[in-house]
């Protein structure tokens, strides 16, 4: 049995080398690699004596040999192929170890020039790769370090690898050369100045019951990066397995979550905010947030950026709840929490805000791209465009809505006191609509007066200051940018309101 090894990432390849060895393979290989191999003291046969041809083109040509191909793409059950190889003197190879010249990590470095990029371009490799993998039905192809035990294991175990191991192996192969490929077509095309052609690589996280609705299919998928605030990576705790719903609410209550360094709670229902809060630590912010809508938050998902305590767990025991998450959960909370054992608990890693990334919406036959909006300015007195200035108090309310408000539907007015929100008013046509919502809320809860108002886009007339006047708003914080914002600043002169224009908008759809 021959192996041909031949790897940039050389993670591990001694040990699996001479475990082959150890049980009787013959290692052939390349450069780097075989020298490696060499001075661990292994046995090993250059492929140059293997095609009885030198590498050239300083090693760009040294495996594209009839040699080394028809060893490899040779069936075995086919008496014509056998015929032939052995015809031309060459010998099977039954297994090919290789994986890529490192192309994506060449082209991230900066500074990089056209010609650092095509010398790592690999053309052998992949070649191998995809003519093993064609012949997996006799050839074994290894493209991941992490496939080594278990590949050792099964050939200890049975002589060789299995057929559906080989099958697996092969599909691996296809889908790192596919990839490799796709990385250098996005770079060069750049460099061409042809348009953009988008490619993906997400993998499967697990296939969902159903989607939005019963009967529409539905899969979960992550892509290779990992981010802080994701669904995609948190460690499920206990619980049923999250649907398509809870994974698009969750992923919502987490990009709230990411907006606040004191302690916090929000309070999430179809992807809106239904409570939310600052406190002390991490109970006051949930009684704060839970205060804030005892009644939508039933069957809601709730997200701390602290560790769930075990005095915060009894308080959210008695509450039917779909989700809790945060970035841990102290013994004993952990204890309380498993009794209900349909709660979901998620543990989020919670590390890094702001981190830049794509965002991706699916449209009838074509998709969204955008920067996803992870930015956020800080709400300061040289915003203020009235007469009238806050204090502090309204100043630090005006930046907790303003970071509440940026994630609730457009239209969105987001209405809150003290830290804490007393009325949101989401997704309506009109803003004035919205306002109505919020600000009956608050009037609900009996906050009536030294209230904030939020706007996520501007106010393009004075009717929302009027509104707001009416219902104890003493401050609002919105973009501004409309051609009417004289008026609106008027009204809230007239009305003896703050207002601070931020200069930026954050619509949600």
């Amino acid at each position: 049995m021959k192996a041909l090894i031949s790897v940039s990432d050389k993670r591990g390849v001694v040990e699996f080398a001479t475990a082959l060895n150890n049980m009787g393979w013959e290692i052939i290989a390349t450069g780097g690699t075989m020298k490696m191999l060499l001075d661990s003291g292994l046995a090993v046969t250059g492929i140059s004596e293997v095609t009885g041809f030198p590498e050239i083109c300083g090693g760009r040509v040294k495996t594209l040999h009839p040699k080394v191909h028809g060893a490899l793409l040779g069936r075995r059950d086919n008496e014509d192929d056998m015929k032939q190889l052995a015809e031309n003197g060459i010998g099977l190879i039954d297994m090919v170890v290789v994986n890529l010249y490192p192309f994506e990590a060449t082209v991230a470095k900066e500074g990089v020039t056209l010609a650092d990029a095509i010398e790592n371009i690999d053309i052998g490799g992949p070649s191998m790769l995809r003519s093993a993998a064609k012949n997996c039905k006799s050839v074994t192809v290894v493209c991941d370090p992490d496939d080594y035990d278990s590949v050792i294991e099964e050939i200890a175990s049975n002589g060789n690898t299995l057929a559906e191991t080989r099958l697996r192996l092969s599909a691996k192969a296809y889908t790192h050369t596919a990839l490799y490929d796709s990385h250098i077509a996005e770079y060069m095309r750049r460099q061409a100045g042809l348009p953009e052609k988008l490619f993906l690589d997400f993998d499967e996280v697990q296939g969902l019951r159903y989607g939005e609705n019963p009967h529409q299919t539905a899969k979960f998928y992550r892509t290779g990066k990992e981010y802080s605030y994701s669904v995609a990576t948190a460690r499920q705790i206990q619980g049923k397995e999250l649907s398509y719903n809870n994974i698009q609410d969750a992923n919502a209550a987490l990009e709230i979550v990411s907006e606040f360094d004191k302690p916090f709670c929000v309070g999430l229902k179809h992807m809106n905010p239904c409570g939310a809060a600052v406190g002390a630590d991490v109970l006051d912010a949930w009684t704060r947030a839970y205060e804030a809508d005892k009644v939508s938050i039933y069957g809601g998902i709730v997200a701390f950026n602290r560790p769930v305590t075990g005095e915060t767990a009894l308080a959210l025991k008695p509450i039917f709840l779909e989700i809790v998450m945060a970035p841990a959960f102290e013994p004993e909370a952990l204890e309380i929490l498993s009794k209900k054992k349909n709660l979901r608990l998620l543990e989020v890693k919670m590390e890094q805000r702001g981190e830049s990334r794509r965002q991706y919406v699916g449209v009838t036959g074509g998709l969204l791209v955008q920067d996803a909006d992870t930015k956020c300015l800080d709400i300061t007195d040289a915003m203020t465009v009235t007469k009238r200035h806050p204090d502090a108090r309204l100043l630090a309310d005006m930046d907790f809505g303003w970071r509440i408000v940026k994630h609730v539907k457009s239209n969105a007015i987001v209405v809150v006191k003290d830290g804490a929100t007393v009325g949101v008013g989401a997704g309506q046509m009109n803003r004035v609509g919205s306002a109505g919502i919020a600000l009956e809320e608050a009037k609900a809860a009996g906050a009536t007066e030294g209230l904030v108002l939020a706007s996520d886009g501007f106010l393009p007339f004075d009717d929302t200051v009027e509104q707001a006047s009416r219902y104890g708003v003493a401050a609002i914080v919105q973009p501004g940018g409309s051609i009417r914002d004289e008026d609106s600043i008027k009204k809230a002169d007239e009305k003896g309101i703050v207002m601070l224009f931020t200069g930026m908008r954050h619509f949600k759809h």
